[in-house]
Formats: C-alpha cells, structure tokens, sequence
C-alpha cells in the first residue's frame, strides 16, 4: 500500500512542481495581506504600528452609514453592478454566437483578438476616449454627429442623466471581450451532431440558438453570473473615478463605494476606515454568494458551485 502512494506521488512529482509558483502567488497575494483585516478594528497609528495601535470595535463601519451618502453610494453600486452583469451577459453570448457562426477560421481569430483588445486597455486610456467622444469643445458626438443632426451640443460632463448608460456601454465595450471568449470555448464544446439533427428536422437558425446553443450554454453562464454576483458590492475605480474625469457635478450617479472612500481616505487620512469598507464589501459579496449558490444548487445541484 506504501508503495503504491510513493509510485503515485512520484508520478506526479513534475506536476506538484509545477503548482509551487501558483500556489506561493496565491498565498502571498490572497492570504497573507488577509491579516491586515485587524485594521478595520483598529484606530491606526503609524508611530505605534498595527498591532499596538488601540482596539475601536466598529467604530470604523459607522463611517460607511452614517453619512448622508451611504444610501446613494449602495445604491449606484449595486444597480450599476446589476446592469454590468445583464449587459455583459446579453452582449457577451451575442457576439460569441455570431463569432462562431464565421466559417473562416482566419478571421474568426481576427474578431477574438479585436473583442479582447479594449479588454487590454488600460482605464486611463478608455477614459481619454470617452473624453475624446464626449468633450463639450471638440467632441466627436457634439461636433460631428449632433451637428449634422442639428441638435444643441451636450455639456456631458456637466449632466448626470446620462451617465448611467455611458458607464454602462464603457464598461460593456472595455469588459465583454473576456465573458465572450469563455462563451466562445464553451460553444466549441457543443457536440456538431445536435446541430446537424436539428437541421434534419427543418429547425431555424434561432431554434438552433434557443434549443441548443443556449441551454448547452446554461453551466457557464451560471458560473460567471455566481463570480459576478461575488463582486456586486465592488465597483470598478477606474470607470467611476477618471472616466467622469471626477467632476463634482456627476456625484449623484457616479459615485460608488471605492470612489467614496478613496475621497474620503484621502481628505481624512483615515486607512481603518477604507479597511472596514473593505472587510464590509468582501462580507457581503461572500453572503451573497453563498445565497446564490445555495438558490442554484436547490435547483439543480449539478450547475452549482459547491
């Protein structure tokens, strides 16, 4: 029996080898800096260091609620988080279904690396291009589309209306590429044969889509909407931070939990309290991913998590 283990260890020696690194990184960059959560209970001085510094409960958290913002900051984070999550959804299996409908292999790769590009991009970048777009001087959209259509130019940066639909479509158009190559993978997978007896039964090209392509789609669509819905309390700092090019004006609808403690941490100087919105973001994006999964797995155990 002895034996036997020290045959099998030593047949899988080169692949423990191989997840050493993965496994350091992981523990170095995920659990280790998890020890820091004492912050969120403390009142931090740097004379003093972590450890000493004195015990304050939940002193901390009550930054969060106390305000008069903590209501529109939950709310834009969750609904605008929602939204991310629908569009991108919605968007991601689209494209992925009609990349897989090309039947040159050539350009298919052409489309995957063009949809993963803006995914590349760095925020900075996206938000000189929506600022490229949307200035009020020398816009694309105020100069060039709503002059020709006759229409007034928008002071965009100076209106809060539209900016739940701009972030919407900017993150949409920066983040869809990642969902669809995971959509594309999957499709790959589906057995050609369910396709090739549908067609034999006269079915359309959209009964294939509605019959086929998306139920087989149903595993990973709820994967990525459980990871998702793991982050709904976190939000995305640099959309809602340097695309709006932080004007005041657009506070109503584009500040979030991050960009209100960012601002917060840096006129106050207060890290235990940037902590105790992180331990409290990281809590209940765990509780609700647990009632997610818990909601699928009584559905259907095979599709859930764990």
């Amino acid at each position: 029996m002895k034996k036997t283990w020290i045959k099998k260890y030593k047949s899988y020696m080169v692949l423990y080898l191989m997840m050493i690194p993965g496994l350091l990184y992981f523990l170095i960059n995920n659990y280790v800096p998890m020890a820091g959560i004492i912050i969120a209970f403390k009142k931090l001085n740097f004379a003093k260091g972590i450890l000493k510094s004195p015990w304050v409960g939940f002193e901390n958290f009550k930054f969060l609620f106390s305000s008069q913002d903590a209501w529109t900051i939950t709310r834009n984070t969750v609904l605008y988080n929602v939204g991310f999550i629908i569009v991108n959804m919605v968007v991601g299996i689209a494209i992925a279904i009609m990349i897989c409908e090309v039947r040159s292999v050539k350009m298919k790769k052409i489309y995957q690396s063009v949809i993963l590009l803006p995914f590349l991009m760095s925020m900075v970048i996206l938000s000189y291009i929506v600022y490229a777009l949307l200035s009020s001087e020398n816009g694309l959209i105020n100069n060039t589309i709503l002059s020709g259509l006759h229409i007034d130019p928008i002071q965009w940066y100076q209106e809060p209306k539209y900016w739940p639909f701009i972030l919407i479509f900017a993150n949409c158009w920066k983040g869809v590429g990642y969902g669809c190559l995971i959509y594309i993978a999957s499709l790959i997978g589906i057995d050609p044969s369910y396709y090739e007896a549908a067609r034999l039964d006269g079915a359309t090209k959209w009964q294939e889509i509605s019959k086929i392509t998306l139920p087989c789609l149903v595993p990973t669509i709820i994967t990525l909407l459980l990871l998702s819905i793991g982050r709904i309390f976190y939000s995305d700092f640099g959309l809602f931070y340097q695309v709006p090019q932080n004007s005041g004006v657009l506070f109503p609808t584009t500040n979030v939990i991050d960009t209100y403690v960012y601002r917060a941490l840096i006129e106050q100087g207060n890290i235990s309290m940037s902590s105790a919105a992180g331990v409290y973001q990281s809590l209940v994006g765990f509780v609700i991913v647990i009632i997610s999964n818990l909601i699928v797995r009584r559905y259907d155990k095979d599709q859930a998590l764990f």
